[in-house]
């Protein structure tokens, strides 16, 4: 999980020949280093991202069908659901282009539409929008921006 020195999750992902052995060996050195491993089984999206990108998805859809603004949306999830950070801008900090990569992953290996990009994503990665990297996604991240919050603290 990333940030990796911030979170403590380790998702141990069991293959299909991998053996006991190997498996208890990887939960032991994850606990030596602090985290706590859980062991999942070898699927496209393992757990985390099987739940949390089709929510991100459906956020993004959210905003592409007009039901809701970016600030809106981040802000019923943050203060409705207890999430730390909403999922639009959870999606500017993991890359708008990983998601998408992630998501069609998804797709491919279960054949499912509930995993199929929204187009809004799509677009916004082919434009070069993907987030801090870029530092445009859903929010702005350039300079220019960060000198407004700045400049608007102080009046």
């Amino acid at each position: 999980m990333n940030p990796v020195p911030v979170m403590k999750l380790v998702e141990v992902i069991r293959g299909y020949a991998t053996s006991d052995a190997v498996c208890q060996k990887i939960m032991d050195l994850s606990r030596m280093l602090g985290k706590t491993p859980t062991e999942v089984n070898d699927y496209p999206g393992f757990v985390a991202n099987r739940i949390l990108m089709p929510m991100i998805n459906e956020a993004i859809y959210s905003l592409y069908e007009g039901v809701a603004g970016v600030n809106e949306i981040d802000t019923v999830m943050k203060l409705g659901m207890a999430h730390p950070m909403g999922p639009l801008q959870l999606a500017d900090f993991i890359g708008l282009d990983v998601c998408l990569s992630i998501l069609n992953v998804m797709y491919d290996g279960f054949k499912n539409p509930k995993y199929a990009p929204c187009p809004l994503l799509v677009n916004m990665v082919r434009a070069g929008k993907l987030g801090v990297k870029s530092g445009e996604g859903f929010y702005d991240y350039s300079e220019s921006k960060k000198a407004e919050k700045v400049s608007a603290q102080f009046i």
